[in-house]
Order: structure tokens, then C-alpha cells, then sequence
């Protein structure tokens, strides 16, 4: 066959590939019965043509209208199965805790992590991490006094920050990202930086780049044909660069604490690890390696920057939406506290504020599909088949607006949270650090910042729109968390 263009020769060849990729994936799968249903796939593009690319959350929520809570989906190659619903997402995700457990072997973060670290390990490797985590977390202060102080000390930098501007406006992105990255940089690190130094500014970039960048089409296209699109330019090479800087800057940051390291004055957590690594020697390549550390921090220095700066820029923005509910904030924050240092412990005695925090959090619902799961044998779940190795997707956007449990999940409305006497309203309903075994491990971390951080600024300053904004768009933004629109704000003191 002739083709007169080494393009479309290219292309014929990638097409090709992927088809004999598609018959042999759908081989494998033929011998499953009682599968979840779901709209039948084209040859090599599977359901990719029904789905909206930049906000799949949103089609998947239209699928579960038509097959249920439980149905699956061909993305690419992959036969991947999405949970929807509070019911259905809770009963796997906690009561089938075991089955639901293990993440999915996404091929851009098997290059980048190759199953080291927290996020994207697997088995004993990251159960493991998991328990070091977690206990090394709260050995540095999470959940206590020691963090907290840390935090509101951060909260001055950020508030002097905010002052600077005098109530002109400006984009609280990088400051809100750095603040809020300085916490887990202190417990990992053991020192803060400046909102100005060159080194943290790089990281936060790099981070912010990558979170934007895994939601571009070319990083999508090599989670779906890895093999067929990897030596092609786009979001996921632009990824694999960013994490070999990062992971390089990190190498070198323990390379110098083990110069450091003193077994009885640790002073971070890399310090930690590094101690638990002499301890397993003569043979320190079990779990406490090099690769577990590099992959380690650098997941957690991502996640503890992003997510929660991300939940306060939503915070700040819905303030500015809607006034009303920035000043019965005020309110209760001049009642409760005054013009003292907001503490975590004042929060049971602001149901409204946490209440707000809440909604937001719901509202803004910044990781819709949650992190993808992967079963870790077969299980029969619903009175389906669901076989070991699939992709499963837990559509916590589906569990945030299930109006069995929201009674007007479209708005913006802190009454979700609120009982008929003003108490707050805890709802199981309510995953923003999903459940189960894959519960965010800085869940009791990220709490605590989200209400301090947020009732010191909204102590200090009432947040309003430029003068030429009419209209406060609260559209969401894309990216692999859901972030506001681009938007300046005016931070106007209150004293």
C-alpha cells in the first residue's frame, strides 16, 4: 500500500497497533461474565467519543442516570468500572475496603514513581509507607499543638502578604499554594521558606505545572497507549521532566540531612526515614530505600500544597460570591473569638464557620473521581463481576451531589451542614479525602489548616471583587484537581 505522506504512514502504523491492542484486550475480556453494563465501545477509542475529555466526572454522573450505580466504561484500551452514589461508593470503598484497596497502575505515574512512595505504591510496599506516614506525621505535631503553632505562625507571613496589597486587587494563587506548602514543609523538611525564595518558588511552579499538565490530552492519551504515544511531545513529558527536577532537588536536600543526621534530635521526617533506614541495615533495600524516600516526599509536598490551597482559593472566591455568608462568618468569628489568635479548639464553638468550611469543600468538590482504584482480587460486588486488576473509579462528585443527602447540591449553600438549631450537621455523605483504606493521610492535617487559615483571614479582611468584576464566575477550572477559574480579589482590612 502506498501513503504519500510519512505522516498518515505514521498513523496508519499507530492505528494498527492499537487495533491488534484491541483485540487482544477484548479476548482477555470475553471470558467475564455478569460484568457491570455500560455504553457498548468502538474498536481502539472504546467510549472516549461520549465522554466530555475535560470534565469526564460530569458524563460519568449522566452514565449512572441510564446504567445504575455501578457500570463501566472503555477509556481507550482500558475497561474500567465507576462506582456512583453514596451507598455504592461507601459499601465498596469501606465495606469491601480489602477488594477496592489497591490503586490503579496508571502508566504515567508507574514512569515517574515506579510504585515507590504513598500515592501510587502498591501492596506491602505501600502499607508500609502508609504506617511510616502516619506516624511520623503525628510524631511532628499532626493533630496537636506543636503543628498548629506552626500554622498560625505561617498565618502571619500570609496575612503580611495580603496587607502588602492595601485592598488593590491581585491572584492569591502562588502566595495561597506557598503558605499553605510551607506546612508540610516544615514537618518534612524542618524549616519554612521564604514566600520570595527562588528554590520554592521553582518547586511550586513545577508542582502547579504538573498538576495542569496531567490533565492535558497528550498525558491522557499516554495513560490510554503508553507504548504507542510515549516518544511523542506533550503534557506527559512535560510531567516526566518536572518530577525528575523535583525528585533531583529532593536527592540532594536527604543526601546533605544524612551528613547532618543525628539519631536523637530528628529534626524532620526525612530525618526519620533516614534513621529507619540505618535501622534496617545490613539490608536497608526492603521498604526504607532511597526510591521510597525521593517518591515519598515529593507525593507528599504535591498533595500538602495543592489540595488545600486549592480548597481555601475556592473558600475565598465563594466569600466573594456571596457576601451575605462572608459576613455571618465575621459575625461569629467577632463573637467567638474576638480579636484573638483563631485556635482549632474554637471550632466547636463556630458550627456556622465549620459548617461553611463544609460546603465548600462539598461544593467545590476538587477531586470528583477521587484517585483511580484498582481491584486487588476478584470480587462480586452489587451482583456484578468485577475481575482483579480492573480500574475502578470512585465518583465522589456523585456522593457530594446525591440528593438523597444535599437537598439543593447545585448551590452554594452552608444549610447543607446545618441542623434546625444552627448545630453543625455531620454527613456520612461527605468524602473529600475519600474513605477506606486510601483515606487521605493528611485528612486530620489539612482540617486544621483549612479552619485556621480560613478564620484568620476572614478575621483580617473582607474579600470582595475588583471594582470592573460584575459577576464572581464560580465555573470550575481543569485540571487533575478541580481549581477556580483565574480571578483577582480584593482583600480589604477590616481594622
Amino acid at each position: 500500500m502506498y501513503f504519500p505522506d510519512p505522516v498518515a504512514a505514521l498513523l496508519a502504523c499507530v492505528l494498527g497497533v492499537i487495533f491488534v491492542l484491541k483485540i487482544i484486550n477484548g479476548r482477555k475480556s470475553d471470558k467475564y461474565s455478569n460484568f457491570p453494563p455500560g455504553p457498548r465501545p468502538l474498536p481502539i477509542i472504546g467510549n472516549l467519543h461520549i465522554l466530555n475529555l475535560k470534565r469526564p466526572y460530569v458524563s460519568f454522573l449522566e452514565l449512572s442516570k441510564e446504567y445504575g450505580s455501578v457500570f463501566s466504561v472503555h477509556i481507550g484500551l482500558q475497561k474500567t468500572v465507576v462506582l456512583a452514589g453514596y451507598e455504592t461508593v461507601r459499601d465498596a470503598l469501606v465495606n469491601h475496603a480489602e477488594e477496592f484497596s489497591e490503586r490503579a497502575h496508571i502508566p504515567l505515574f508507574q514512569e515517574t514513581s515506579k510504585g515507590n512512595g504513598l500515592i501510587f505504591s502498591h501492596g506491602e510496599n505501600w502499607k508500609v509507607m502508609r504506617r511510616f506516614t502516619l506516624t511520623t506525621l503525628r510524631d511532628f505535631g499532626m493533630g496537636k499543638r506543636t503543628i498548629e503553632d506552626k500554622i498560625t505562625e505561617e498565618c502571619e507571613f500570609l496575612l503580611k502578604n495580603f496587607e502588602s496589597y492595601q485592598g488593590k486587587p491581585f491572584n492569591n494563587t502562588t502566595i495561597m499554594n506557598a503558605a499553605v506548602a510551607n506546612i508540610i514543609v516544615s514537618i518534612v523538611l524542618g524549616h519554612r521558606y521564604d514566600y520570595k525564595d527562588k528554590t520554592f518558588l521553582r518547586l511550586l511552579n513545577l508542582i502547579a505545572e504538573n498538576f495542569r499538565a496531567s490533565a492535558s490530552p497528550m498525558a491522557s492519551l499516554f495513560n490510554m497507549y503508553p507504548t504507542i504515544v510515549g516518544f511523542l511531545p506533550g503534557g506527559h513529558k512535560v510531567m516526566m521532566k518536572n518530577i525528575r527536577e523535583i525528585q533531583t532537588f529532593i536527592r540532594t536536600t536527604f543526601v546533605q540531612y544524612l551528613k547532618d543526621l543525628d539519631r536523637n534530635d530528628q529534626r524532620s521526617l526525612i530525618d526519620a526515614f533516614l534513621v529507619r533506614q540505618q535501622e534496617e541495615n545490613p539490608d536497608p533495600h526492603i521498604y526504607f530505600h532511597d526510591e521510597n524516600l525521593t517518591c515519598l516526599v515529593s507525593h507528599l509536598f504535591a498533595a500538602g500544597a495543592e489540595t488545600t490551597s486549592t480548597t481555601l482559593r475556592w473558600g475565598l472566591l465563594l466569600m466573594m460570591k456571596y457576601p451575605e455568608i462572608q459576613e455571618n462568618v465575621q459575625k461569629e468569628i467577632d463573637r467567638v473569638i474576638g480579636a484573638a489568635k483563631p485556635q482549632s479548639e474554637h471550632r466547636r464553638q463556630m458550627p456556622y464557620t465549620d459548617a461553611v468550611i463544609h460546603e465548600v469543600q462539598r461544593f467545590a468538590d476538587i477531586l470528583p473521581m477521587s484517585l483511580p482504584h484498582e481491584t486487588a482480587m476478584d470480587v462480586h460486588f452489587k451482583g456484578y463481576f468485577i475481575p482483579k486488576g480492573t480500574y475502578v473509579i470512585p465518583l465522589l462528585s456523585s456522593v457530594h451531589n446525591d440528593k438523597a443527602h444535599f437537598e439543593r447540591p447545585d448551590e452554594f449553600n452552608p444549610q447543607h451542614f446545618l441542623d434546625s438549631d444552627g448545630n453543625l450537621l455531620k454527613k456520612e455523605a461527605f468524602m473529600p479525602f475519600s474513605a477506606g483504606r486510601r483515606l487521605c493521610a493528611g485528612e486530620t492535617l489539612a482540617k486544621m489548616e483549612l479552619f485556621i487559615f480560613f478564620t484568620n483571614l476572614l478575621q483580617k479582611f473582607t474579600f470582595s471583587p475588583p471594582a470592573d468584576v460584575t459577576n464572581v464566575d464560580i465555573s470550575p477550572g481543569f485540571g487533575f484537581t478541580i481549581p477556580p477559574l483565574p480571578h483577582r480579589m480584593c482583600a480589604v482590612s477590616r481594622y
